[in-house]
């Protein structure tokens, strides 16, 4: 659409374009030149003609996107996005740099955000256009209220909604009178692919001028007199508006005036009417007030796929095609070049040429006057990427559509929260970015714990520009993984979370005290407590703390209590890891797991499968909850540490760290040192005490295998776990199996007392075996955690088991309770595979279930044993083949043992990898070519 100087004839310059084409915009920008109009009017809402200087500020790089919201409901807001190949774009550098007054003509924001109001999602339409073919101009975005995928996402004329569709019996034909105005030209030249059509016509052509905007004015005049508006009534008004504004420049300026609008729209402007026909169009429409902004947009939003309704398929390959400044393909296929060597393929120069030999050699051959974008794909997957799609996947992601992210100036008006948002994220130096990308934060720095307070605080305020995500390297909890990308909406988020204050700590402050008076579930509340500890809000915590109490202590539910605890108990944890004073909140968690152990055994009774899974997982989050409270309880106060394996609970078990405070007792598991804190009793590990801080070693302990150990109390009493507990000479218990509970006076920390009342409870479910009101999914998950816990012992698993599988137990209930004690993919598989005398239990109760039973626990069976990895089945299925015996025999003196699963170990399997460990430690140098194969041997 470029040429010749367009000849001026009477009346207006009217310059139909395609949005986002730029075969129009360079058109445009030489109609412009040629003409020099003293006047450029262009569609978009009116209400923009204060903010459009900022254009020219050296600081604005599109992509960029006019934002107007309502003012009282920031979330009912529309975009206009301009790309650096927007004809509309063009048009106001253009004027810009000539001094020309630019003006925009469409219809207010005012009007069309109220008129949304009511309706479904709906815009201004340039062009009709289905999703998969865009036209010469498509409509700009705007959202309606409540729109789920977020403001700005609309569709566009022919998809399933847009301007002036309605229920009720119109509704048929208006859907039936959208057309593509494109595949009916396209067709019309003999194309099947109307995005073809348009490139081989307009994109690709280097001659045209006025004449071509002619053509275009003329195919869409035809099109308008056999399909009316198109689907689209509200049309009428818009353009009524636009011819209006067209007057009133013509009036002040003369015919010097030049018009940029979609296509769609430039017979109406043409058209002879009345001044007084188009105001009673405009009589009584809705009004609202508005605010209106430059914003940073993306490519990825200009794309289709996002649900733009003037979408583009190919925004990077546009912008390349729009300031290539010459050899558009070479220089395309030299960044494709470059992209992929930077994800470590091999491409060569000798690629590129070969390449722009083959995509110019497919363009003749298929009658194309250029190479388009689909020639130079098939010719990089054929000389680049030896026929696969995974690296053009690659290139249509990084380079076809891109993640280029525009910038608008600090002059440009925003809300005082976008404003605070810029401020901090340039002292974080946390830039948004449009490429989605990991951030690993240590929270023990105070830039990193910085930008975990700030994105904690934008998730609170439902600016969601990172999402948490899992680590790759260390689970500790002073480190943090974030996933972020900067979209286009959420602008509008920031403009609609400036109603809770000017700053994002006021913001989210003032958010978390309202969310807390009104909420109505204790689990909501402990969540809000969670996330105001990770966000750094002190002001909110005293509201949050205080409905949590009210909340707490009227919830008499455990279903509630269970999912209330997880979070609190982390939020105690997390408060500890950043330095935040959690106390209160840790009486309530403590309070609320009292009540949880009082409630859960009779809230275990009477039900069905479905509430008997719900329970077994309010249970297994207790149980990590109580162990976290007691990590947490156990780390202040402490005068030393000593640690070989897992931390002591209360009642410290076996391979565990001793620890002695100031004024107590120290305590030792197997294989540990004691200390002795300042002035109190030591121990010794051969069972003997010491009258005097110190520590004695024996290297042997008596009662290996359940935690035994000799622990003695500042003037109180000394305990040996395998044996007896004897108190100032008088109180004598005899301890076997699990561990009892200590009472609350005689531990330092509640928690650890939690813990051990905590597992007493858990035995005495997993004892039921006598009520068969608790079902067997609860006893078997019981007994699962416990065994875990090192507080049952295997002989003890395998009597509970036997008594589990028995005869005289129903085989559905059996099943469920293999399905609790094994299920859950948590282990329950290896367990099997290194305990054959439960193998061997489970085998023999699955031979004995009567045929007519077997129908009815092979699916709970099969849900249990599906959850194991694969190697985990295979190995199972070796066991069973050969037979387990008990107490982990092979099936018999004489029979060989299958490869990889005889008795003991074998030596000259593991000799066989050591090579190959050392190798990957870093123990050995790397051979090289091919020692590798004979390093291994």
């Amino acid at each position: 659409m470029t040429g010749a100087p367009p000849a001026r004839a009477a009346g207006p310059l009217l310059l139909g374009v395609r949005h986002h084409g730029p075969g129009s915009a360079r058109a445009v920008r030489a109609a412009l030149e040629a003409c020099a109009p003293r006047v450029v009017l262009i569609e978009g809402p009116p209400e923009a003609d204060a903010i459009v200087r900022l254009a020219a500020e050296e600081d604005m790089r599109p992509p960029v996107a006019l934002l107007a919201h309502a003012a009282d409901d920031p979330g009912r807001a529309g975009f206009w996005p301009l790309a650096g190949f927007s004809p509309e774009w063009a048009a106001i550098q253009w004027a810009l740099a000539h001094e020309v007054p630019v003006r925009f003509i469409d219809l207010p924001a005012a009007n069309s955000l109220a008129m949304s109001a009511g309706k479904a999602p709906q815009g201004p339409s340039a062009l009709p256009e289905p999703p998969a073919r865009p036209g010469p101009a498509a409509p700009e975005h705007q959202a309606a209220p409540g729109e789920q995928e977020g403001p700005g996402e609309q569709d566009g004329p022919g998809e399933q909604s847009g301007p002036g569709e309605q229920s009720g019996p119109g509704a048929g034909s208006a859907e039936r009178l959208r057309v593509d105005p494109l595949s009916v030209l396209a067709e019309a030249a003999g194309y099947d692919d109307p995005e073809r059509w348009w490139e081989d016509v307009i994109e690709h052509r280097g001659t045209g001028g006025t004449e071509a905007f002619a053509a275009v004015a003329e195919a869409m005049e035809a099109l308008r007199a056999e399909y009316g508006h198109g689907g689209h009534e509200d049309d009428a008004v818009r353009e009524a508006h636009m011819r209006l504004r067209l007057r009133e420049a013509r009036r002040e300026f003369g015919d010097e005036v030049a018009v940029v609008c979609g296509a769609w729209h430039v017979p109406a402007l043409g058209e002879r009417t009345t001044v007084t026909a188009d105001r009673k169009l405009l009589k009584g429409l809705p009004k609202v007030k508005t605010e209106i902004s430059w914003v940073p947009w993306t490519h990825r939003r200009l794309a289709r796929h996002s649900g733009y309704g003037a979408g583009i398929t190919s925004p990077g390959w546009y912008d390349h095609l729009f300031h290539a400044p010459d050899r558009p393909l070479e220089r395309w296929l030299t960044k494709v070049a470059g992209l992929l060597r930077d994800e470590d393929f091999a491409v060569s120069s000798a690629h590129v040429i070969e390449a722009v030999r083959l995509a110019e050699t497919l363009a003749a051959m298929r009658g194309r006057p250029l190479a388009g974008l689909a020639e130079t794909l098939d010719a990089v997957r054929a000389v680049m990427c030896e026929g696969s799609d995974v690296p053009i996947a690659l290139v249509r992601d990084r380079l076809v559509v891109g993640d280029v992210l525009g910038e608008v100036p600090e002059s440009a008006p925003a809300v005082p929260l976008q404003r605070d948002l810029a401020r901090t994220q340039r002292s974080l130096r946390l830039r948004p970015e449009a490429l989605e990308r990991d951030l690993e934060l240590d929270l023990r720095k105070e830039t990193d714990a910085g930008r975990s307070r700030l994105l904690h605080r934008l998730r609170l305020l439902g600016v969601d520009w990172g999402t948490p995500a899992v680590s790759r390297g260390s689970t500790g909890t002073f480190r943090e993984t974030w996933r972020l990308r900067w979209e286009p909406e959420l602008s509008v988020r920031v403009a609609e979370a400036g109603v809770w204050g000017t700053t994002v700590l006021s913001a989210a402050t003032a958010k978390a005290e309202t969310e807390a008076r009104s909420a109505k579930g204790l689990a909501e509340v402990t969540e809000l407590a969670e996330r105001c500890l990770l966000a750094g809000l002190p002001g909110a915590l005293p509201v949050v703390m205080r409905s949590l109490a009210d909340r707490a202590a009227l919830d008499a539910d455990v279903g509630h209590l269970a999912q209330a605890l997880p979070a609190l108990v982390r939020s105690v944890r997390y408060g500890d890891v950043r330095g935040t004073d959690t106390a209160a909140l840790e009486e309530v968690a403590v309070g609320l797991a009292e009540r949880i152990l009082v409630g859960l055994p009779p809230a275990c009774v009477g039900l069905d499968s479905d509430g008997a899974a719900e329970m077994r997982g309010h249970m297994e989050a207790v149980h990590r909850a109580i162990g976290l409270l007691s990590e947490t309880e156990a780390r202040p106060g402490t005068a030393g540490e000593a640690e070989t394996g897992t931390r002591a609970g209360a009642g410290a078990e076996t391979g565990t760290r001793a620890e002695a405070g100031t004024g107590t007792a120290g305590q030792a598991g197997a294989g540990t040192r004691a200390e002795a804190g300042t002035g109190t009793a030591g121990q010794a590990d051969a069972g003997t005490r010491s009258g005097e801080a110190g520590e004695a070693e024996t290297g042997t302990r008596a009662g290996t295998g359940t935690g035994a150990e000799t622990r003695a109390e500042a003037g109180t009493a000394a305990e040996t776990d395998a044996g007896t507990e004897t108190g100032a000479g008088t109180d004598a218990r005899p301890r076997t199996g699990i561990q009892a509970a200590e009472p609350p006076t005689a531990r330092p920390g509640a928690a650890d007392g939690l813990r051990a009342r905590w597992a007493a409870m858990l035995r005495s479910l997993a004892g039921r075996d006598g009520t068969p009101a608790t079902p067997g999914l609860i006893r078997g998950r019981a007994a699962r955690l416990l065994l875990d816990d090192g507080r049952l012992a295997e002989d003890e698993a395998a009597r509970l088991m036997g008594l589990a599988l028995s005869p005289g137990t129903q085989p559905p209930e059996a099943a469920s309770w293999i399905e609790g004690f094994l299920g859950g993919g948590a282990g329950g598989g290896m367990l099997l595979v290194h305990d054959e005398r439960l193998l061997g239990l489970v085998d023999r109760w699955l031979i004995s279930v009567p045929a007519e039973a077997f129908t009815d626990v092979l699916p709970l069976l099969r849900r249990t044993f599906s959850a194991y990895e694969a190697g985990v089945r295979r190995t199972l299925g070796e066991l069973v083949r050969r037979g387990p015996g008990a107490g982990g025999s092979t099936g018999g003196p004489g029979t060989p043992a299958v490869p990889g699963f005889g008795p003991g170990h074998d030596p000259d399997r593991a000799a066989a990898v050591v090579p190959t460990v050392r190798l990957l430690l870093g123990l050995d140098p790397a051979p090289h070519g091919n020692d590798t194969m004979e390093a291994a041997r």
